[in-house]
């Protein structure tokens, strides 16, 4: 038996009275076999300044995702609630990226700046669009075999924000 591991791309917006106010961010979503009794793979296409997501892999240090995941979860909670979560609440004790928890603890200020300066370049609709040339061309062995496999239309269609 073949794996079909599904494969697509969100776009995110950064929740309202935040730093991340404006910013539209693509996410690689990665759904294995077992979904939903396993949890997805996601990570940020675009660069984002916040503890808890690496900023080069785009990968999110979310424990609902990575530990405590149930299958009553679905993917409109990790969009709707679980990710803007993560960015008006981000947990520098438990960092991905260690510039930005310490930025955070000393200096709130500078740190909220440094976010701004991330969303304003690489967060635009531009950035995004982007983006997503970049991991095609990055990630083609496995676009392509998502895709030409079963007929399906390619990853990243859905997602007209």
């Amino acid at each position: 038996m073949t794996t079909c591991t599904q494969e697509f791309y969100v776009r995110f917006k950064g929740p309202e009275e935040t730093p991340f106010t404006g910013g539209l961010w693509k996410i690689h979503v990665e759904l294995p076999d077992q979904y939903p009794y396993k949890s997805p793979s996601i990570g940020f296409v675009n660069r984002i300044f916040h503890p808890n997501i690496d900023e080069l892999s785009g990968s999110v240090c979310l424990d609902v995702i990575n530990q405590t995941w149930s299958p009553m979860y679905d993917m409109l909670n990790i969009f709707e609630v679980f990710l803007p979560q993560l960015l008006r609440y981000p947990n520098p004790s438990d960092p991905l990226n260690g510039e930005a928890a310490a930025l955070m603890m000393r200096e709130p200020k500078a740190y909220e700046a440094k976010v701004k300066e991330y969303v304003a370049k690489y967060a635009s609709k531009e950035a995004v669009d982007e983006a997503g040339e970049d991991t095609e061309s990055e990630d083609e062995l496995s676009s392509a075999g998502s895709y030409e496999s079963d007929g399906e239309q390619p990853a990243g269609t859905m997602d007209d924000v």
